[in-house]
């Protein structure tokens, strides 16, 4: 194993400077000026931001020859330097581990998928570390070093204290898996519930680049939702928030595992919708694809579980609206084979929860596989990487 590095204390980075990177990272390359107006920063104040980032490599400037003027210079661009350094992403889920090295524009370079055989963490963490030490030794062709492991997990997670407080699908409770990750690795960790991963990912990369409000809903083995409001992706006071997958429609609906009824995921989710079609069709429906099966079928009982399930997700969607207003609401997640069976619903139920013009709020469907998913834990790492002052050793 190789043995945690010391890290002096230095300066974080500035948040002109964070915002700066972000802004490159998710736009560049841009020109000096460009960068000004999209951050609203002075030219002197770009200047400062930009200066210590390209010191240390992380921003290179190159001449655009493509886009030369009739008359005068050629624009001069300002980007990340992608190869300048690596993170490892991970997305646990309740049958594997996806993992990938990204590098700092987090363009995957390697992915692994293993399988898992158990679900307890003296099962999982084995395997995950091995897996690490797989994609460093990896990495080590690349000549440049990890910087950092990111890790997504389901659940209720507390990022800064990196601890997974309560994953129901992993039955995981108060691990504290930055600390063993980092000890077993050497690396620094970031913890993070892997919605709010996903959604750093999609703020920087995806279907929520520019946008300063939008909500990120998936749908699959849980009903997950991750914000953000004014620019920032919001964890809440207390690491928990948009869990629009408890709402509670029916009070005297299914039992969900959270201890109430009637939420979001004990009617939407794919582990109720499988309870739902068994109990209305008393077959042993095992999977989601015998479920779809019945569906397409044309079975009506089935198709009406699957209705069932699209006003929830509309409706909670529509709460969610009228409370934050986001421009868009991203859709995605394993369930989205079924999107067919509950568009619908979703579309209806929603029209009809969201109030005035918050109905005019953009859906947008966005297929995601895990990769994603590990890609976006990846992301958290970089973040962590930047706002550290661990970026300042390579001077």
């Amino acid at each position: 194993m190789r043995s945690a590095p010391h890290h002096e204390a230095t300066p974080a980075m500035t948040p002109a400077a964070s915002l700066v990177f972000t802004t490159l990272l998710s736009h560049g390359p841009l020109t000096r000026a460009e960068v000004g107006r999209r951050t609203s920063l002075s030219p002197a104040a770009v200047t400062k931001a930009v200066r210590p980032l390209m010191e240390l490599g992380y921003l290179v400037e190159g001449v655009d020859e493509e886009a030369r003027p009739a008359v005068g210079r050629p624009a001069t661009l300002v980007r990340v330097d992608g190869g300048r350094a690596l993170f490892i992403g991970i997305k646990v889920t309740g049958d594997e581990i996806i993992a990938v090295l990204a590098d700092l524009c987090c363009r995957i370079r390697i992915a692994r998928h293993v399988r898992l055989t158990g679900r307890a963490p003296e099962t999982v963490l084995p395997v995950l570390t091995a897996l690490v030490q797989e994609l460093l030794t990896e990495a080590d062709g690349f000549g440049v070093r990890v910087r950092g492991l990111g890790i997504a997990i389901s659940g209720d997670v507390d990022r800064a204290g990196g601890v997974v407080r309560y994953s129901p699908f992993l039955e995981w409770r108060d691990i504290l898996l930055a600390e063993i990750a980092g000890t077993a690795t050497g690396l620094p960790v970031t913890v993070d519930n892997d919605v709010r991963a996903l959604t750093v990912a999609e703020h920087w990369f995806g279907a929520g680049v520019g946008l300063s409000d939008f909500a990120l809903v998936t749908v699959g083995a849980g009903i997950g939702c991750g914000l953000v409001v004014h620019g920032r992706v919001v964890s809440g006071a207390h690491g928990v928030a948009g869990e629009i997958g408890h709402l509670s429609l029916d009070p005297h609906g299914p039992l969900c595992h959270c201890g109430n009824r009637g939420c979001v995921e004990a009617i939407a989710s794919d582990p109720a919708i499988l309870r739902a079609v068994r109990a209305a069709t008393d077959q042993p429906v095992t999977d989601a694809a015998d479920a779809l099966a019945l569906a397409h079928g044309g079975d009506p009982a089935v198709r009406g579980v699957y209705a069932r399930a699209g006003e929830a997700i509309g409706q909670a969607i529509g709460f969610l609206v009228n409370i934050l207003g986001p421009e868009r609401v991203i859709i995605s997640g394993e369930g989205l084979a079924a999107y067919d069976l509950v568009a619908e619903g979703i579309r209806d139920a929603f029209a009809a929860s969201a109030f005035g013009t918050a109905a005019q709020c953009d859906l947008t469907t966005r297929p995601l596989p895990f990769e994603e998913w590990a890609r976006g834990a990846a992301a958290t790492a970089i973040q962590s990487f930047m706002g550290s002052g661990m970026w300042e050793e390579a001077r």
